[in-house]
């Protein structure tokens, strides 16, 4: 019996921790949009900011290299081996699918042996440079939420720089620089994020920390969102609701870690030694076997789902918003302008939604959903309001005192002011107008 009952509880248990894994208390209800609540009134929508979960946004991405030609392999060519630069007897042959080494190798699974990788030409034009773009794109506004994850099945390169865009590729600004002599190649001092604080966590830096020549067990790039999060959420992320509340009132912010496009721009491969062997130009060139990013669509916290749709991803809109974004309101629901989500207050925030304009309020008048009549009036087939004594107005908004010559008593404005729904506040003053 002590057994069943341990082994019950302990489902019991294990059920709850992944609840609460799913729904972290620090981090907000933002992936429920609205929910049904009892009042005086009866049953009606609780309207909360929402954003779709993260997830591996690598699956989504269209890639394109510039010079186009750069890949290795047409026509086929020699290189050295990885672990020893002098064995240079591999081949890379674009017409043979065990000797290719296309760009979507950058983004396919791994963990099979030898490892899948894209890989440049040699730097066979040596003293030219060998420059290569890789540009990620989404034709989706995209919010990040952990570390961008390069892992090189080269040498990490001597010099790079990591670039994104917020406007779909038309202008691009730097995330991040890489060298292994920052002052030499970008005229920076060089810097890590633990150098960084709250106050400077948008600065960019050039880093040496990734810029290494030929060593297995060095081969990845970070740059390092969760460091930066930890800033304002702490070591170890618990204070989610800190970080929420600062990307809420700081845009700068925000777009920092907003992006559409991400573009890694390569400058010079590695070369382990601060000179180029011209007698072994097979040694040097550029290889990624992986990418990471992960992230969310963004929605302008007006969604909980993001789909895709044609190839490309679209916000599945709630609070009559519309748009890839959710970044208008829906037609007839222009009632004030266009706001998005808002994480404060914590843990709900405000859903700001779209509501009816009054021109489209025809016969619908009020609803139990949005446009329910205030200080407990009654809905009449959605066409009228039926007031209490003391109110009047398209949905019970006005007190009647107000038309009185004395006006009304300051109780009665408290009472007013109690019970009129703030989102409806800009419908109401234009009702009053009409009236």
């Amino acid at each position: 019996m002590y057994l069943s009952r341990f082994l019950s509880l302990h489902a019991l248990w294990v059920t709850v921790s992944s609840v609460m894994q799913h729904y972290p208390s620090v981090w907000g209800h933002y992936d429920v949009c609205k929910t049904q609540i009892y009042t005086e009134e009866g049953k009606v929508w609780d309207y909360m900011a929402c954003q779709p979960e993260a997830r591996d946004m690598i699956k989504y991405v269209k890639v394109t290299l510039d010079p186009p030609d750069i890949t290795c392999g047409d026509p086929p060519e020699t290189y050295c081996a990885m672990g020893n630069p002098y064995m240079c007897n591999n081949e890379c042959d674009a017409s043979t699918q065990e000797l290719a080494h296309p760009p979507e190798l950058m983004f396919d699974l791994e963990g099979r042996h030898p490892s899948t990788f894209w890989q440049s030409t040699t730097w066979k034009d040596y003293p030219k440079p060998l420059h290569v773009n890789i540009t990620l794109s989404w034709n989706k506004t995209i919010e990040l939420t952990d570390n961008i994850v390069i892992t090189f099945e080269s040498g990490r390169p001597d010099q790079m720089i990591l670039e994104k865009s917020l406007d779909y590729g038309r202008t691009w600004q730097p995330y991040q620089y890489y060298a292994t002599d920052c002052l030499d190649a970008f005229h920076m001092d060089p810097k890590s994020v633990r150098d960084l604080s709250q106050h400077t966590v948008l600065e960019i830096i050039c880093t040496e920390e990734y810029s290494t020549g030929y060593m297995t067990n060095s081969k990845i790039i970070h740059f390092e969102i969760k460091d930066r999060f930890a800033f304002f959420a702490g070591p170890r992320l618990h204070n989610m609701a800190s970080l929420y509340g600062q990307l809420d009132t700081t845009k700068k912010l925000r777009d920092f870690f907003t992006i559409t496009d991400l573009r890694i721009r390569l400058l010079r491969p590695a070369t382990g030694e601060i000179y180029v062997d011209e007698q072994h130009l097979a040694r040097y060139f550029y290889a990624i076997s992986d990418i990471r990013v992960y992230g969310r669509c963004k929605c302008n916290l007006h969604a909980t789902g993001c789909k895709e749709e044609n190839k490309r991803l679209l916000c599945e809109c709630e609070h009559n918003t519309t748009g890839p974004d959710c970044g208008k309101c829906k037609k007839n629901y222009q009632g004030r302008p266009w706001s998005p989500g808002s994480y404060l207050p914590i843990p709900k925030g405000t859903a700001n939604i779209c509501i009816p304009s009054i021109s489209s309020i025809g016969t619908n008048v009020c609803d139990n959903e949005l446009l329910h009549c205030q200080n407990g009036g009654t809905c009449i087939n959605n066409v009228r309001c039926q007031c209490p004594p003391a109110y009047t107005g398209i949905l019970c908004e006005k007190l009647k005192c107000e038309r009185d010559p004395g006006g009304c008593s300051q109780s009665s404005g408290r009472a007013l002011l109690s019970g009129a729904a703030p989102l409806l506040l800009p419908a109401l003053l234009a009702a009053r107008a009409l009236c």
